[in-house]
């Protein structure tokens, strides 16, 4: 597989975090497809397992490390094993992050803290950690999975949107940082996805929730990213329509407003299934 800059055709090494389920096992089983070398971590020994041998059945090589986004000495630690063990790395996907439904007066300060250590501070341990290698090797990419609600936020659903805003604060700014260094960042914007989001959301809001308008798959954002390794792109909208959200988010607030309260999330009783933002 040839990155954009075209200088090797031999796997890629990547490292994803979140990487035992949804977005992060779809992304993983992707690369190991194009034969890569996938270093995995998640909290869930179990699940990381089962991840890592589903890497190496559709033709990858994988390393499972149990470790926690917020912790940045695990994080450290995973990063230096992925390059003790391969050699090198040619990209991190900072996918680990969860959500809480409510309004602003009912979120805690406690749940608020929570959302912007894993999905805020996990995304940035993990950048910080891996620029060192990607700068020694003179390339590199990041790929930070964001959400569509991250350019334009949605009723009861703002302390997570907060999180995703932070994010792609942080990617734009290194983006141009980086510009001319060789390394690649590129933000992710899926929509609503077929995860484990809704059932985790569930369990830290206290209710459930249904989300209105379109879905998409984990592998239809796994597509995307890969594709984006290859040919590497600022920003990218798996669900392409969505792009017209955020533009329209910044031409006509008001009226996005009022789209965006359509499409809000309802409480429900019980739930089936699951999906992530």
């Amino acid at each position: 597989m040839t990155h954009a800059n075209g200088e090797r055709n031999d796997p890629p090494i990547v490292a994803i975090t979140g990487a035992s389920a949804g977005i992060g096992r779809a992304v993983a089983l992707r690369f190991a497809r194009e034969g890569a070398a996938v270093a995995l971590c998640a909290r869930r020994e179990a699940k990381l397992v089962e991840a890592a041998a589903a890497v190496e059945q559709q033709g990858g090589r994988a390393l499972p490390v149990v470790a926690d986004v917020t912790d940045p000495e695990a994080m450290r630690t995973f990063l230096a094993r992925t390059v003790a063990q391969f050699g090198r790395l040619d990209a991190i996907v900072c996918n680990a992050g969860f959500g809480i439904y409510g309004t602003v007066d009912v979120i805690e300060p406690s749940q608020m803290r929570r959302l912007m250590d894993v999905n805020f501070m996990g995304t940035y341990h993990a950048i910080r950690l891996a620029l060192p290698e990607f700068r020694r090797l003179g390339r590199g990419h990041v790929f930070v999975i964001s959400s569509i609600v991250g350019r334009r936020g949605i009723p009861f659903m703002g302390a997570y949107a907060a999180t995703k805003f932070a994010q792609v604060g942080l990617a734009e700014s290194l983006r141009a940082e980086l510009r001319g260094s060789g390394v690649h960042l590129s933000v992710v914007y899926p929509i609503a996805t077929d995860t484990e989001f809704m059932s985790v959301m569930r369990r830290e809001s206290g209710f459930a929730t249904r989300a209105r308008g379109p879905r998409q798959s984990a592998d239809v954002v796994a597509h995307a990213i890969v594709r984006a390794f290859g040919k590497p792109v600022a920003e990218i909208y798996p669900y392409r329509p969505s792009k017209t959200l955020a533009v329209l988010g910044a031409l006509a607030p008001s009226l996005c407003d009022r789209i965006v309260h359509m499409w809000r999330r309802a409480p429900i009783a019980a739930s089936s299934g699951s999906e992530s933002v």
